[in-house]
């Protein structure tokens, strides 16, 4: 195992998950993960946000209920600083704010088998953008600089 590389977010890295649990709050509306408030700005029929931030539903069963819904207009636009904005507020909290910063300058790869070449790389082609890494990556770069 490479020491300088979070290959996934499996296992001790589980907590790099956005369906790790967390308090997110996207639009005055409170969510129990980065992935159930994600998943609800892809839509804003209140229906959608309203099962999106019932802590019953769990955050494997909203991203598949997030398959069905129509997407707004806007959504390629902004789902890069949804995600931005999910993500700095899953790391401004404890345990995760210490855990980010003690990865130090490791590589974060959202390592996955599921194809996400967007939001991860892909294990089976080791092909990907990673962006949600890189976005873990630079929330960590802006915590080691203390902002």
């Amino acid at each position: 195992m490479n020491k300088n590389m979070i290959l996934e977010f499996q296992n001790e890295y589980r907590w790099l998950s956005n369906f790790a649990p967390v308090k997110i709050v996207l639009q005055g509306i409170e969510y129990p993960s980065v992935e159930h408030a994600y998943m609800s700005a892809k839509s804003d029929e209140v229906g959608w946000k309203n099962f999106c931030a019932d802590p019953n539903n769990t955050a494997g069963v909203i991203k598949r209920k997030s398959r069905d819904i129509t997407l707004k207009g806007s959504w390629e636009i902004e789902k890069i600083n949804v995600m931005v904005e999910c993500v700095k507020q899953k790391f401004s909290t404890e345990p995760y704010r210490t855990k980010l910063i003690e990865t130090g300058d490791q590589l974060i790869q959202e390592g996955n088998k599921w194809n996400d070449t967007f939001w991860g790389v892909c294990l089976k082609t080791n092909k990907g953008y990673n962006n949600l890494g890189r976005i873990i990556m630079s929330v960590r770069l802006l915590l080691h600089n203390g902002t």
